[in-house]
């Protein structure tokens, strides 16, 4: 019984650091050297970046 508690404990705490570093990762963060190192998403960006490829392909179509 002590060593399923034990896994058990151990399992949540995996469990626990893997979603904390998905977590982090998608937090927005404010970085002022903008170098792009940073692991943030910036869903707007990639918004923005996708409609303006668009548009040249449609333009050439």
């Amino acid at each position: 019984m002590l060593q399923q508690v034990i896994i058990l404990l151990l399992f949540i705490s995996a469990l626990a650091y893997l979603g904390r570093m998905v977590y982090r990762m998608f937090r927005a963060k404010s970085c002022a050297t903008g170098c792009g190192k940073c692991s943030a998403v910036d869903f707007n960006k990639i918004e923005k970046d996708l409609n303006a490829r668009f548009a040249v392909e449609k333009d050439r179509a």
